[in-house]
């Protein structure tokens, strides 16, 4: 459903955000071998993530990622995924068709105009915070 650089995101975010709310600043090497992901992907993958100010980063020995807890409640997974993915998973043909709409739908237009409005309004409504803790308490895992 979403792009690799994108699962490896709401995964990185998901991890400096437990840690975050220990008050840990992560290095990329400790996010990499929670996430699962590649190094220099992931970086990359940090770095929109910084630019977008959905993650802040330190330089230096006592340095790392991090997100400061007043703000996990505010970020949602639709933002990470509109910084790594766009929009295209809302707006986009189900079946890759340059142009696809209500007057001129594809064969399964009407299917995913529902599915993608469902998957928008859970996404924009499920934040950072939600998630860290759904780790933080063990509920739910990030690797396997």
């Amino acid at each position: 459903m979403f792009s690799k650089a994108c699962e490896y995101g709401i995964k990185a975010m998901i991890y400096v955000g437990t840690q975050s709310l220990k008050g840990e600043r992560v290095k990329i090497g400790e996010i990499v071998e929670n996430v699962g992901s590649p190094e220099a992907f992931t970086a990359k993958i940090l770095s929109d993530l910084v630019k977008n100010g959905l993650i802040e980063s330190l330089k230096g020995p006592y340095g790392g990622f991090y997100i400061p807890s007043d703000q996990m409640e505010s970020i949602k997974v639709i933002h990470i995924v509109s910084v790594i993915d766009g929009d295209a998973i809302f707006s986009g043909c189900g079946l890759g068709l340059r142009e696809c709409n209500a007057q001129e739908p594809c064969p399964m237009h009407t299917k995913f105009v529902k599915i993608r409005s469902e998957l928008k309004q859970a996404l924009a409504s499920t934040s950072l915070l939600e998630l860290a803790n759904g780790i933080k308490s063990g509920k739910t895992i990030l690797v396997r």
